[in-house]
């Protein structure tokens, strides 16, 4: 009877519940562990996909911009033996825009530059000597179409955008040696275009400066 009254006394129930709570105690530090354990898992897998992804899209990327370089751009027109000769006075050119041939000694700066009014090709055409993309609109192209390939000029060096009215089609790229007619700044060639002749291997001087020349 002793016994059974020591087992049920105040003192071990007491006893009983503070190991009860314990045991909850290192149940849920267990829990907690493998939660952590859990989720710094997840993170580590989730920045290893990221990284990836990540030399995924730059593998991709450089091969879209190899491909670019590599490729044929569709419709394009070809000029060789084009003059370099520095030249005081206006020159005839047999393509409008010009896309080589005597120029003046002076370049228009092509760092990224907008021009909304006419500009001299004789400079023009210097600024494609050193490796610029020179992009030209008429009258005809549409206002979007202009507004969007400032933007691409803006965040291009080495490239500048102008209007020139007398030429035939409403959007046109040029670089030295080279020229496209596109049909709108979403066509695929505009991106190729830059791709493969901003400091191309056309670029009679390449490195050449885009500032410190004209800047009408």
């Amino acid at each position: 009877m002793a016994a059974a009254k020591n087992q049920n006394s105040p003192a071990n129930a007491r006893r009983a519940k503070l190991e009860e709570a314990r045991r909850k105690e290192r149940a849920r530090e267990r829990r907690g562990r493998l939660i952590t354990i859990g989720a710094s898992v997840a993170v580590v897998l989730a920045l290893v996909a990221g990284g990836g992804y990540l030399v995924y899209q730059a593998n991709e990327k450089e091969k879209k911009e190899e491909q670019a370089k590599t490729s044929p751009v569709t419709g394009e027109r070809s000029w060789d033996d084009l003059g370099r000769e520095h030249v005081a006075t206006k020159v005839d050119y047999p393509m409008n825009p010009p896309v080589g041939g005597d120029h003046n000694q002076v370049w228009m700066n092509c760092n990224a530059d907008v021009y909304t009014s006419e500009i001299p090709k004789e400079n023009a055409v210097h600024s494609l000597e050193h490796g610029a993309v020179w992009v030209t609109y008429n009258d005809k192209a549409p206002e979007a179409d202009v507004k969007a390939l400032t933007e691409k000029v803006k965040s291009t060096p080495y490239s500048f955008i102008s209007p020139v009215k007398d030429q035939k089609e409403p959007l046109m790229l040029s670089a030295w040696g080279k020229q496209v007619t596109v049909k709108s700044a979403s066509d695929a060639r505009v991106g190729q275009f830059f791709t493969k002749y901003v400091q191309g291997p056309q670029t009679p001087e390449p490195g050449a400066a885009c500032t410190g020349g004209l800047d009408k």
